[in-house]
């Protein structure tokens, strides 16, 4: 089963952070460095992890899974630094958000997932949303449980319970798709390593920036989509947005 972040946004709607208790400060609002633990981990993201996601040439599923890794020069050309970024919290999960994007969640989002009076509750698309001002370009968060991704009678503590990067490419790069890049990054984390599987694809006209991680039986999916035509503009913008989602 493939998980394709829908590329067609609603109107977008004023910036607003689902958890309005959180007491961490936005740097989008204030200016100002983040300073929380989980923040700095991502800030150092190169002096603690192994990390490669520069974009390679279109090559055959198998080839690309298989590359070998880019210079470090190359690497460092693929992404841009989100430390200014605004940062959005949710449930178990970070990321940052492209200057100008505006929050697209719609009201009935933020209900979703409960119930009432016993009511199955209606699943939660989308943990976060995020569109440009015409709506072409788009960053979403999905929450899934592990097991609706893969069958295990084990609860998954970590993106590798689902397989190795090219077994797992099944589960979140949609048939027919050409894929360019797939890289795993680890983060160093106070009692280990937090992995993260990133895939870089294009389809249907629309070029995507995966990143997947699983954490205490959840799956964390961040995508920021495109179309083609912009994406040699803005792609670099893109791509380190997605790979901004951090697990709390």
């Amino acid at each position: 089963m493939a998980i394709l972040l829908s590329l067609f946004p609603k109107p977008p709607n004023p910036l607003q952070n689902p958890n309005p208790n959180n007491s961490q400060p936005l740097s989008f609002i204030t200016g100002e460095p983040i300073t929380s633990a989980a923040t700095s981990k991502r800030h150092f993201i190169f002096k603690f992890t192994s990390l490669y996601v520069s974009l390679i040439p279109q090559l055959p599923l198998a080839q690309s899974l298989a590359a070998t890794s880019l210079p470090s020069k190359t690497l460092l050309s693929g992404i841009a630094n989100t430390k200014s970024w605004f940062q959005f919290f949710g449930g178990g999960f970070s990321i940052r958000v492209p200057p100008e994007f505006e929050d697209i969640m719609e009201p009935e989002d933020f209900n979703a997932g409960l119930s009432l009076y016993g009511d199955k509750a209606k699943p939660k698309t989308f943990a976060a949303r995020f569109a440009s001002h015409d709506g072409a370009e788009v960053l979403s968060v999905v929450i899934r449980p592990s097991n609706q991704l893969k069958i295990t009678f084990l609860e998954a503590k970590d993106v590798t319970d689902l397989g190795s990067l090219k077994e797992a490419a099944k589960l979140f790069v949609p048939g027919g798709a050409t894929l360019y890049a797939a890289r795993t990054i680890k983060v160093k984390e106070e009692e280990g390593f937090q992995t993260y599987y990133f895939y870089e694809f294009g389809r249907d006209e629309q070029h995507i920036a995966l990143v997947a991680a699983v954490s205490s039986g959840k799956a964390f999916i961040a995508g920021a989509t495109a179309p083609q035509s912009k994406w040699d503009d803005d792609g670099v913008k893109l791509r380190s947005a997605a790979i901004s989602l951090t697990i709390l």
